[in-house]
C-alpha cells in the first residue's frame, strides 16, 4: 500500500464583524432582573445578546448550522425560543445560555414563535403553512394545525385557550385549541396580511396588510355576551350565531366564513381602519408587553408609534365629549334633537409620533417600564442596532436615542480582505469603512472612513495600507494615526485589483480603464511635519484592448499575468511587457487567480464556476475543476503549498490540491454568497467576507484530514438529508384534516427507533438464554451460574426489562413519538408485555402511559385482533386505571399543600407591607415636626 499524501483540517475559529443579523427580529430580554437593558438579536446561525447601555456583548446562544429565523422571549423571562431556517426551534436558559430542548417539526423556515401567558406552551408558524403547538414542560408537540395555504406570518394565544394567526393567503384563522380545529376565517384582506396584535384586553384586534391602512376589528365574545344580556329573545341570540355572512359598510367588503357556525365561540367585525403614513408594506407590528402601545414600521426608515386608550380612558373623554355637545346644544338658541355622542376610531388609537431611525428598519421591540417611559429597540438592515426612549407623560412626546451599537462592524458587505505580514492584523473595507481587526481578539482597533472600497494591501512595514476604490482612486492611510495620508487618482474607472510586487518595492493595480499601471513607494517631504512621509509614484502604463479585472506577479517578479473582460488570462515579461502567454478556456470572465510559490502553477477561478490549473512555463491546462454551484469570487494558494482556498457565490469556501487536482475539504458556516477570503502568511488563518455582514475566521488544526473519510461524512450527510426528505409515516385511521402530530420524522427518530429494537432484540436473546439456562439446571440437578450480558454489566447488572425501560427513557422527549411510529409492529407486543410490567411495579408511569396511548392509537387495528395480546391488554386496562389515579392523587395532594404556602407567603408579605407602610408614615412626620421647630427657632 503506497503512502497517502496527509491533509491538516481546517476548523472555524471565530465569527466576528457582526452586531446583527437582519433575517431575524430583536427582542428584549431579562438578564440580572432588568427587562429593558438587554437585547437578544440574531446573529447568522447564533443568537446575541447585546447590554444596549454599555453596547457590549453579554452572551451567546451558539446554534448549530442553520440560520436563526425568529426569536421569542418566554413571559417569565427565564428562557429564549429560537425559531431557524430549517424549521427546527430551540429553547435556551438565559441563565446558563444553553439549550435545554429542542423541536422538530416543520420543513421549513419559521417564521413567528409565541408563548402562551403562563410560558407553558408554545406556538410556532412557518413557510410551510402549518402551525404546530409545542408543550415546553413536557418538551413535546401537542398538535399541528392545517389550514393555511401560504407561509404563515403571525401566530397570537388568547387567554380563552384560543389561537389567531395569519398568512401570506391573505387569511385571518381563530383556532379554538380544546378542540383543535379552525371554528372562524376572516377573509376581508385583499392582500397577504403581515402582522396581527391583540389590544383593549383581547377584545380588539389589529392587522397590518401590504397597504397603507391597519384594519381594526371588534371580538365580541358569546358567553359574555350572553351574560351581559340575559334578556335578549332566544330567537335574536339564534339568528345572531347563526349568521354566516356578515357585510362591512367599510372600504373593502368583509366576509366572514365560518366552518362550525351553530358552535361559534366569537363575533369578529370590523370596526374601521387607522392609515399609516408609509405606503408599502407592514413588516412588522407589535404592541408593549401591557397593549397599551402599538407600533408598525414599513420597508423604509420610519416606526410609527400609537397609544391604544384603556376603558377608563375612554369612558372618561366619552363623558367630557358629551359635556361639550351638551355645552354647544344649549349655546344654540333653537332647539335641535340631541345625537348619540361616540369617540372615532383615531381619537381611540392615537398617534404619537413618528421615529426616524439612520437606514431601513428589518424589526422592533419595545417595552413599558414602570416610570411610563417607553423604550424601542430597532434593528437595522446596515448592521446596526439602535434604542431610544419616549416619555409619554410629556406634552409633546419626542423619542431620544439612547444608545447606538455599531463598532462590532461594517455598514454594508465586505469587499476586501487582508493580512499583515506578522498575521497578526487584519484588514476589512467595505463602501463606507476601512476597519483593522486584531485576529487574536477580534476586536475592532482602527476604523478610518473611505470611498466603495474593492481591493486593498499591507503597505511592507504594515504601518500603512492601501485601498483601491470603485471611483478609481488609491487611498494611503497611516495606521498609527488612522488617518488618510493620500489620495491618488489611478484609473478612470474601478481598481478592480492590487498586486504588491515581490520585492516589495512597489506594486500594480488594474482597472476598469483598460490600464495595468505600476506604482513605486517613495518617500516625500510633508509640508505640515519636518519628516518625511510614505507616498506613491505611477512608473509605467500597460494599455490592453479590455477591462483588468485581476493582477499578480509572480514569485520572482519575472511574470505579469492579467485577467481580461474577455474571458482570457494574458501573460507579459514584467520588465520589458512583453506578450508571453495567453490561458484562454474559460467561457466567462476570470474574476480572480493566483500564482504558487515556486512559480510553476497558475489557478484561474471564473464566472463559469469553474477553476483552472494551468502550468507556467507553456501556458498548458493541467485541469479543468467544477468548483462551486456559482461564480467563483476569491481564489488564494497557501504559503508554500499547492493547496489552495476558493470562495464562491455558494455560501462556500473550498480547499483543493493543485498537484492532485483533488477536492480537500468544504468550510460551511457564511448563509450567503461569500465575496473574498485572505490567508495569513504562515498559513494558518483563513478569514473570510460575506453578504451575511459576517467575517470568518477558520484555524488549521493539527488534526489530519483523509480524503476516504471526508468523502464518506459527506455520504452519509446527503442520506441524512434525503431521510429527512422523505414523505411522513402514515398513522393508520388518521384522517388529513386540519391536524395532525406535531413532528417529523429525523434521522435522530430513526435512531432512536434503531436503539429501541436493538434493546428488545438483547432483552429476547436474554430470555432465550434464561430458558435454555433453566432447562441445563434442571437437567443438571444443580445452579450453573448465568454468563452476564457485558451491556447490562455496564448498566450494573439490571435485568433486560429494566435495560429496555433505560433506553426508552433516553428518547427524547420531543421526538418519542416519531420514534414508534418508525417501529416495526413486530417489536410492539414485547414493548407492551414490558410496559405491563413496569407500569404495574409503578416506575415512569406517565412516560410509558403515554407511550401505551401512542401505540394503541397507530396499531390499533392489529393489536386487537392478535388474541395472544388480550390478556396483555386486559392487564395494561387494570394497572394503568389504578397508577394513573394513585399518580392523579399525589399530584392532587401536592397543588393543595403549594397553594397554601403561597397563601401563607401572602398573608405575611401583606402585613409586612402594612407595617412598612406605618414606618415610613410616623419617620415623615417625625421629620415635618423638625423642620417645623427648625423654622420657630429661626423666627
Amino acid at each position: 500500500m503506497g503512502l497517502t499524501k496527509q491533509y491538516l483540517r481546517y476548523g472555524p475559529a471565530a465569527l466576528f464583524g457582526l452586531v446583527a443579523s437582519a433575517r431575524g427580529n430583536v427582542a428584549f430580554v431579562a438578564l440580572n432582573g432588568e427587562r429593558d437593558r438587554c437585547v437578544a438579536v440574531p446573529a447568522c446561525e447564533h443568537v446575541f445578546v447585546w447590554d444596549t447601555r454599555k453596547g457590549e456583548k453579554v452572551l451567546i446562544l451558539k446554534g448549530l448550522k442553520q440560520e436563526v429565523s425568529c426569536l421569542c422571549p418566554s413571559p417569565d423571562g427565564l428562557h429564549l425560543a429560537v425559531g431557524y431556517e430549517d424549521g427546527s426551534i430551540r429553547v435556551f436558559s438565559l441563565l446558563s445560555g444553553e439549550a435545554n430542548v429542542t423541536f422538530n417539526g416543520h420543513k421549513a423556515a419559521v417564521t413567528a414563535l409565541n408563548y402562551d401567558h403562563l410560558g407553558g406552551r408554545l406556538v410556532s408558524g412557518s413557510k410551510d403553512t402549518d402551525v404546530i403547538v409545542w408543550d415546553i414542560i413536557n418538551e413535546s408537540g401537542l398538535y399541528r394545525l392545517k389550514g393555511h395555504k401560504d407561509a404563515v406570518t403571525q401566530v397570537l394565544f388568547l387567554k380563552r385557550n384560543l389561537l389567531v394567526t395569519s398568512g401570506k393567503d391573505t387569511l385571518v384563522k381563530w383556532w379554538d385549541l380544546d378542540t383543535q380545529h379552525c371554528f372562524k376565517t376572516l377573509v376581508g384582506h385583499r392582500t397577504e396580511v403581515w402582522g396581527l396584535a391583540l389590544v383593549s384586553e383581547e377584545k380588539r384586534l389589529i392587522t397590518g396588510t401590504a397597504d397603507s391602512e391597519l384594519r381594526v376589528w371588534d371580538i365580541a365574545y358569546i358567553q359574555e355576551e350572553r351574560i351581559k344580556d340575559p334578556d335578549e329573545p332566544e330567537s335574536k341570540k339564534s339568528k345572531r350565531s347563526s349568521l354566516g355572512v356578515e357585510e362591512n359598510t367599510g372600504e373593502d367588503e368583509t366576509l366572514e366564513l365560518d366552518e362550525s357556525p351553530e358552535e361559534r365561540l366569537l363575533t369578529c367585525s370590523k370596526v374601521g381602519s387607522i392609515m399609516r403614513e408609509g405606503k408599502d408594506r407592514v413588516v412588522t407590528l407589535a404592541t408593549d408587553q401591557t397593549g397599551k402601545i402599538l407600533a408598525c414600521h414599513g420597508s423604509d426608515a420610519v416606526l410609527e408609534v400609537f397609544s391604544v386608550l384603556s376603558e377608563e380612558e375612554v369612558q372618561k373623554k366619552l363623558e367630557k365629549k358629551t359635556k361639550k355637545a351638551k355645552k354647544k346644544a344649549k349655546q344654540k338658541s333653537e332647539e335641535q334633537p340631541e345625537g348619540i355622542v361616540e369617540l372615532s376610531l383615531q381619537e381611540e388609537i392615537q398617534r404619537v409620533t413618528n421615529i426616524r431611525a439612520s437606514a431601513k428598519i428589518k424589526s422592533f421591540d419595545l417595552t413599558l417600564s414602570a416610570k411610563g417611559e417607553l423604550k424601542i429597540v430597532l434593528l437595522l438592515q446596515n448592521n446596526i442596532i439602535e434604542s431610544y426612549k419616549l416619555n409619554l407623560s410629556a406634552q409633546v412626546p419626542q423619542a431620544v436615542r439612547a444608545s447606538k451599537i455599531t463598532v462590532g462592524g461594517h455598514r454594508s458587505d465586505v469587499r476586501t480582505l487582508a493580512f499583515s505580514s506578522d498575521n497578526i492584523a487584519i484588514l476589512s473595507a467595505a463602501a463606507d469603512s476601512v476597519k483593522i481587526w486584531n485576529r487574536s481578539t477580534l476586536q475592532c482597533i482602527r476604523t478610518m472612513e473611505c470611498d466603495y472600497a474593492l481591493c486593498s494591501l499591507f503597505v511592507p512595514g504594515d504601518r500603512q495600507v492601501i485601498v483601491g476604490t470603485k471611483t478609481g482612486k488609491l487611498q494611503l492611510y497611516d495606521l498609527a494615526s488612522a488617518n488618510l495620508m493620500e489620495t491618488l487618482t489611478a484609473h478612470d474607472g474601478a481598481v478592480w485589483s492590487i498586486a504588491l510586487s515581490p520585492d516589495q518595492h512597489g506594486f500594480v493595480t488594474g482597472g476598469a480603464d483598460k490600464c495595468v499601471k505600476f506604482w513605486e513607494f517613495e518617500l516625500v517631504k510633508d509640508e505640515s511635519s519636518i519628516q518625511k512621509r510614505l507616498s506613491m509614484k505611477q512608473t509605467r502604463i500597460l494599455q490592453l484592448d479590455e477591462d483588468v479585472l485581476c493582477v499578480r506577479y509572480s514569485p520572482n517578479q519575472k511574470l505579469l499575468a492579467v485577467s481580461l473582460l474577455d474571458c482570457t488570462v494574458k501573460v507579459f515579461y514584467t520588465d520589458t511587457l512583453k506578450f508571453f502567454l495567453s490561458l484562454y478556456g474559460h467561457k466567462l470572465p476570470v474574476l480572480c487567480m493566483d500564482i504558487s510559490y515556486d512559480g510553476t502553477l497558475i489557478a484561474t477561478g471564473s464566472a463559469d464556476r469553474n477553476v483552472k490549473i494551468w502550468g507556467l512555463d507553456f501556458g498548458d491546462c493541467h485541469r479543468s475543476l467544477f468548483a462551486h454551484d456559482d461564480s467563483v469570487m476569491h481564489l488564494q494558494f497557501v504559503p508554500k503549498s499547492h493547496l489552495f482556498f476558493t470562495a464562491g457565490k455558494d455560501n462556500k469556501i473550498k480547499q483543493w490540491d493543485a498537484d492532485k487536482f483533488e477536492h480537500i475539504q468544504t468550510l460551511e458556516g457564511h448563509h450567503q454568497e461569500v465575496w473574498c477570503l485572505a490567508v495569513s502568511p504562515n498559513g494558518d488563518y483563513v478569514v473570510s467576507a460575506s453578504h451575511d455582514k459576517s467575517l470568518r475566521l477558520w484555524e488549521r488544526t493539527r488534526e489530519p484530514l483523509i480524503l476516504e473519510e471526508e468523502r464518506e461524512m459527506q455520504r452519509e450527510a446527503e442520506y441524512e438529508e434525503s431521510v429527512a426528505k422523505e414523505e411522513q409515516p402514515v398513522v393508520a385511521g388518521e384522517t388529513q384534516g386540519e391536524t395532525g402530530l406535531a413532528g417529523k420524522k429525523t434521522i435522530e427518530t430513526i435512531k432512536a427507533a434503531e436503539r429501541i429494537m436493538e434493546a428488545i432484540e438483547l432483552y429476547r436473546e436474554e430470555m432465550a438464554k434464561l430458558k435454555e439456562h433453566k432447562s441445563i439446571c434442571k437437567a443438571a440437578g444443580k445452579e450453573v451460574p448465568l454468563p452476564v450480558n457485558p451491556i447490562l454489566r455496564a448498566y450494573g447488572n439490571i435485568t433486560p426489562s429494566a435495560y429496555v425501560l433505560e433506553v426508552f427513557k433516553k428518547v427524547k422527549s420531543s421526538e418519542l413519538e416519531e420514534s414508534l411510529l418508525v417501529l416495526p409492529f413486530s417489536y410492539v407486543p414485547d414493548l407492551l408485555r414490558l410496559f405491563s410490567e413496569h407500569i404495574h411495579l409503578g416506575s415512569d408511569v406517565e412516560l410509558l402511559c403515554r407511550g401505551l396511548l401512542f401505540l394503541l392509537k397507530i396499531h390499533f387495528g392489529q393489536i386487537t385482533s392478535n388474541h395472544m395480546l388480550v390478556s396483555v391488554i386486559e392487564n395494561l386496562k387494570k394497572t394503568t386505571i389504578s397508577r394513573v389515579s394513585e399518580a392523579r392523587d399525589v399530584l392532587g395532594f401536592n397543588m393543595a399543600g403549594l397553594q397554601y404556602l403561597k397563601r401563607e407567603i401572602e398573608a405575611k408579605d401583606e402585613v409586612t407591607f402594612f407595617a412598612d407602610a406605618t414606618d415610613r408614615f410616623e419617620e415623615k412626620k417625625r421629620k415635618r415636626k423638625k423642620k417645623e421647630k427648625m423654622v420657630l427657632a429661626v423666627v
